[in-house]
């Protein structure tokens, strides 16, 4: 490998971010929440870095600061060694998939308009027959019809709006994809078929994803790397079979022990 396959797609570098809970009588910050305190990490273009936690622990907060949604509080966000300056917004760079496939799709949109949305803003496509035609091949890319770009989110299920979600995240050719728990509001029979076809997009088109999740065998399942966060901190981080097989820090063996057996007495 040489030195440019080494360099890292992202570095995070001492991110923290802090939240404002309570302010004085003057309207200065009284309080905080400290939700990140200095985590440093890489993801390499093709890999997927799981990072799992218990509720609050920071990992949802990491990916929207990294997205840009939230403005870090210190620290920094390089993208082929080159810091990334959030004044302007997100960078179209990184995309992301959210936990919520009902909060975050607008209703008032047909999927065509909501996956045409970030083509419209970053300026791409500017023929209408050639926006239309790359709408209908990310609504085949994740298993939907071409048909279904002029039906509104409310005529889809949990599963399919998720699916519009991943389309709407290929739809400016992102380096880095944020998986935000994508997969906890669905249901169990739907969750693996996210999954699998997040794994399959990641062959054929070699994306870079960033997977944030609870769910330590999916993150297993999926992750090349894992990162444990705890109280804002990344603890531990490994190759996902080595930190699965034998986990160094203290937390992450609660953790890990904390997985459901299928059959607890064999």
């Amino acid at each position: 490998m040489d030195e440019k396959e080494k360099q890292p797609l992202l570095s995070v570098r001492e991110l923290k971010k802090h939240f404002v809970t309570r302010r004085d009588f003057w309207g200065r910050p009284a309080e905080y929440t400290y939700a990140l305190n200095g985590i440093s990490f890489d993801i390499y273009a093709g890999e997927t870095l799981g990072m799992v936690g218990e509720s609050g622990c920071g990992k949802s907060t990491a990916g929207r600061t990294i997205m840009g949604l939230y403005r870090p509080t210190s620290g920094r966000v390089l993208m082929h060694g080159q810091e990334l300056d959030y004044s302007s917004g997100p960078d179209s760079r990184i995309q992301m998939i959210f936990q919520d496939p009902y909060a975050s799709l607008n209703p008032r949109l047909t999927v065509g308009e909501i996956i045409a949305e970030p083509m419209e803003i970053k300026g791409m496509y500017r023929e209408p027959q050639e926006r239309q035609k790359r709408i209908r091949h990310l609504l085949d890319l994740v298993g939907l019809s071409p048909e279904q770009a002029n039906r509104f989110p409310h005529e889809f299920s949990g599963g399919q709006r998720q699916r519009v979600g991943i389309a709407r995240a290929l739809a400016v050719n992102p380096e880095l994809i944020i998986c935000d728990e994508p997969i906890s509001a669905l249901d169990v029979s739907i969750q693996a078929q996210v999954v699998n076809l997040l794994s399959q997009l990641q062959r054929e088109l070699g994306l870079t994803y960033l997977f944030i999740a609870h769910d330590l065998a999916m993150v297993r399942y999926i992750s090349d790397r894992v990162a444990v966060m705890n109280q804002g901190q990344i603890v531990e981080l490994a190759a996902a079979d080595e930190l699965y097989s034998n986990p160094q820090h203290e937390y992450t063996k609660k953790l890990l022990s904390a997985i459901p057996l299928p059959c607890p007495k064999c």
